[in-house]
């Protein structure tokens, strides 16, 4: 049996990943993302440019972007769906994935 896609985008997310690459100083080849240790319960999601494929990347193409995913992260994000949202408040990008166990009051972090 084939596993999920790493991460899947929304259109919003896939329209807001546009806007950023196209306001990247540098050339990149796509959108980093990856999970690190940190906040209340363990980790939090990170996207940054991508200037250049690191070894052992997964690369997933999804509704005309490049997402890269940090390899440490893949077994972390498998399923995910990364979406985008904007309100009067805040905006950023949101991640469902079916592997949290968890998230910290605040909403910053989570754990498997």
């Amino acid at each position: 049996m084939e596993r999920p896609q790493a991460i899947t985008l929304t259109d919003a997310a896939a329209a807001r990943v546009k806007v950023l690459m196209s306001k990247a100083e540098t050339p990149i080849v796509g959108l980093r993302v990856g999970v690190k240790a940190r906040g209340c319960t363990g980790m939090s999601y990170f996207v940054e440019y991508a200037e250049k494929d690191l070894p052992f990347e997964e690369v997933v193409e999804d509704k005309g972007v490049r997402i890269l995913i940090d390899p440490a992260a893949t077994m972390f994000l498998i399923g995910s769906e990364m979406d985008y949202q904007e309100d009067k408040l805040q905006s950023g990008f949101v991640f469902k994935n079916p592997n949290e166990k968890g998230r910290c009051g605040c909403g910053e972090s989570f754990h498997v």
